[in-house]
């Protein structure tokens, strides 16, 4: 039986869900674009192939065996992206929340199934049919669960809105002893620059009380200053436009003091390191070109 443990985004992982590359499926249509950035690149050719994929995931998953951190996999579905697992469900405390996702995507949820069986099945939970959440939009940082949504009246006409304030009243009622605090998200369907597809996509927590940060994908000024004031200014790596793009908010902790980042990162691993953390650093680029890094393709089940 797994004794489910995550109370934030930083201590040490001992077991996680990584995805999988393998038997990915052919490039998109571009009437099957999930986000505007894989649009992008499907319009470009630049779609990434799924060799290099696997590769970088099996970077990733050297990272983990050198930490000793127990690894589950999908099992293989023919054909078919498994990358992101994080959007399929999480963790908060001892509880396993299935996420309502894409209806599309419902067969990765099946696939790590014998993962879900291990659990104490009173700790599975899955919210209503009107309940929309996906992983990337919840944060854990110990007593508060941050909540990425969408509060536009146009919700309904956007596929890069995951989560919605029946959501954010579900982790709510879920979790009444813990402090959950809601994020208005910036949302574009054709520019992925413009685009928090989740709020780990614009921030997300390193260390014990730094973040890092992109004021611009937060509609209302106000949630982006609360992150201010709870974390301190000087705590905070602001990143740019184009950093966002890149996913630069998009990295993963191993400890407090151990961050798995993309190579490329230049001025956000310096950042870390000049702040006393140990950067992994691994290639990750031909993943990120589908809106979504290291935090999107983890799903962490134990931390300490």
């Amino acid at each position: 039986m797994l004794r489910l443990n995550v109370n934030n985004e930083t201590s040490r992982l001992r077991a996680v869900v990584l995805g999988s590359a393998n038997s990915n499926g052919p490039t998109p249509k571009i009437d099957e674009a999930y986000d505007p950035k894989s649009l992008e690149h499907i319009l470009a050719n630049t779609y990434p192939v799924e060799a290099d994929m696997i590769a970088e995931m099996e970077a990733l998953n050297s990272v983990f065996r050198k930490y000793g951190v127990t690894v589950f996999r999908p099992e293989i579905i023919e054909n078919y992206n498994q990358i992101f697992v994080r959007d399929i469900g999480f963790v908060i405390d001892d509880t396993f929340v299935k996420s309502n996702i894409l209806p599309d995507r419902e067969r990765e949820l099946d696939a790590i199934q014998y993962v879900i069986d291990q659990i104490n099945p009173a700790k599975v939970v899955r919210p209503p049919e009107e309940v929309h959440i996906e992983g990337g939009d919840v944060m854990l940082w110990n007593d508060y669960i941050f909540v990425g949504t969408y509060k536009g009246s146009d919700y309904a006409s956007y596929i890069t809105a995951r989560t919605n304030m029946q959501g954010v009243k579900f982790i709510k009622e879920l979790f009444p002893n813990k402090i959950v605090k809601e994020f208005d998200l910036v949302k574009s369907k054709i520019e992925a620059r413009d685009n928090a597809l989740h709020l780990d996509c614009c921030f997300q927590p390193v260390g014990k009380d730094k973040g890092i940060i992109y004021k611009r994908g937060f509609r209302e000024e106000a949630d982006y200053m609360f992150l201010v004031n709870l974390f301190g200014a000087a705590n905070l790596f602001h990143i740019t436009r184009e950093e966002m793009y890149n996913m630069n908010s998009n990295v993963f902790s191993i400890d407090t003091n151990v961050v798995v980042s993309e190579k490329n990162f230049t001025r956000l691993n310096n950042w870390l390191r000049g702040n006393g953390f140990l950067v992994e650093e691994i290639p990750y680029a031909e993943i990120s070109k589908q809106e979504g890094l290291l935090r999107c393709s983890t799903l962490p089940l134990i931390r300490d």
